[in-house]
């Protein structure tokens, strides 16, 4: 009988493990989601607010016709990329995208006058505010996503991720180079590129 009892009390502690195990693994894969379904939110809203960024600055550079199809590109090349949902694939896309917006504005640079059109201060603004969300909701994917697979590693956790099929997720990453949002210098006599859109130094984790 009391063996019995042992037995009835190692298989509870067993079991309830498991499910506590279980339960931990779901709720890390969910936060995970949940912070991926923000970045795609507003990478969206970037994609949307390029087309206008575009023919803003065509109205006043009209023959920079290389520039303007290498942005509409890289942007459709982004929104493909982000209809796979593998983060790795986007992060590319995105890298590639963030390249031809920094040629976009350096041919606005040079012409100030675009400082007094309104619709393209106004993208610009609307453009660095949605960067750095971006960047807010990389740091917190990529730190849930570290939680989510390192949970997966671990024992006995790794046993009933193998037999639940939990797969890992990878990291949204953006090129060291490519985390400044780029913007338009008007200051008399000079042009540069610079903002802030996400400080370096979290290339992994967030």
């Amino acid at each position: 009988m009391i063996v019995l009892v042992v037995v009835l009390v190692i298989v509870v502690i067993v079991v309830g493990g498991a499910v506590v195990s279980y339960n931990g693994l779901v709720r890390r894969r969910a936060r995970t989601q949940e912070a991926w379904s923000q970045i795609d939110v507003e990478l969206k809203r970037r994609h949307d607010l390029i087309p206008n960024l575009v023919e803003t600055v065509k109205g006043y550079a009209a023959h920079e016709r290389a520039t303007f199809e290498a942005v509409t590109a890289a942007r459709a090349g982004a929104v493909s990329a982000g209809a796979s949902g593998d983060p790795a694939a986007i992060g590319q896309a995105e890298n590639a995208l963030t390249q031809t917006l920094r040629s976009l504005f350096a041919v606005a640079e040079a012409y100030p006058q675009l400082k007094a059109v309104d619709s393209f201060v106004q993208l610009q603004e609307q453009l660095t505010a949605t960067e750095d969300k971006i960047e807010f909701a990389r740091r917190y994917y990529n730190g849930s996503a570290r939680d989510y697979d390192a949970a997966l590693q671990t024992f006995p956790r790794n046993l009933l991720a193998n037999t639940f099929r939990f797969q890992p997720v990878p990291y949204f990453e953006a090129d060291e180079g490519d985390r400044a949002v780029p913007t338009v210098s008007f200051t008399a006599g000079t042009a540069g590129t610079g903002g802030t859109a996400g400080a370096p130094g979290d290339a992994a984790g967030g």
